[in-house]
């Protein structure tokens, strides 16, 4: 299986992503949480959805505040052309045709379980998963810098 983001554009040196999913209170949500507290300021981090919820899911809230990321003052957010326009890769999350697509721009698509409707015992492991997808995105994208 060859690199998704091998083929694309090189990156600037502090690149931005764009987490997107339909709803904006769960999958993204807790991407942009990994990737804003594994990354530091070394990645600007937006994420959106395409049917924005009212409130973030509050069991991903609680599986988050599990492993010390707080999510209680995130809103979810609608997705705008503007956000992928200024976002040098967009991961979806199940947002289908929902996302808009633009030339020069790298392109994930992560088949997530979707964590509405479920409890903390079955968000923990969409959360361990993304941690992992996240760890793996941050070393192609934005590697250590040399000491």
């Amino acid at each position: 299986m060859s690199d998704p983001l091998a083929s694309g554009p090189s990156l600037p040196a502090r690149p931005s992503v764009l987490f997107v999913c339909v709803h904006n209170a769960g999958r993204s949500q807790m991407a942009a949480a990994w990737l804003t507290h594994l990354a530091g300021d070394r990645v600007e981090v937006r994420s959106a959805g395409s049917a924005p919820a009212d409130q973030v899911n509050p069991a991903v809230i609680e599986a988050m505040r599990e492993v010390g990321i707080d999510l209680t003052a995130e809103t979810p957010k609608v997705l705008t052309a503007d956000a992928v326009r200024a976002s040098d890769v967009c991961v979806t999350m199940g947002c289908g045709d929902a996302c808009p697509v633009f030339p020069g721009k790298r392109y994930l698509d992560w088949q997530l379980s979707d964590p509405a409707g479920r409890g903390v015992a079955a968000v923990r492991p969409i959360r361990d998963e993304i941690r992992t997808r996240i760890e793996t995105l941050l070393t192609e994208i934005a590697p250590n810098p040399p000491a």
